[in-house]
């Protein structure tokens, strides 16, 4: 059973930093695409970033581009998030999900919502003063 558990979320101020992690059992993250979604209140999810399978190519949306970097660790089985230069409007409840298909042979991804299928539970990320 694919399980992902993410963690690593606060309470920061606007300027700081936060790493997420997002550990996978049940299969090997390597050859899954993975990404990260967040939710604020009473908005939709929305991407954010996510990683390709074997190569780990990699993708962010506009909003975060420059401050946030995904990378994965093969070797502990997990992807983070790494939160730089964090603004007010980056409080949200962040999520890891994948799709659930292996690619074996690399691949690229997609920050589309509806192409995942398993998520964590998440993790609340606040920022402010």
């Amino acid at each position: 059973q694919l399980q992902l558990v993410e963690s690593g979320g606060g309470l920061v101020q606007p300027g700081g930093s936060l790493r997420l992690s997002c550990v996978a059992s049940g299969f090997n993250l390597t050859d899954f695409v993975i990404g990260w979604f967040r939710q604020a209140p009473g908005k939709e999810r929305e991407g954010v970033s996510c990683i390709g399978s074997t190569g780990g190519r990699t993708d962010y949306a506009d909003s975060v581009r420059g401050r946030f970097t995904i990378s994965r660790d093969n070797a502990k089985n997990t992807v983070y998030l790494q939160m730089n230069s964090l603004k007010l409007e980056d409080t949200a409840v962040y999520y890891c999900a994948t799709e659930g298909v292996a690619y074996y042979s690399g691949s690229g991804c997609s920050t589309n919502r509806r192409r995942y299928t398993y998520w964590g539970q998440g993790t609340q990320v606040t920022v402010s003063s």
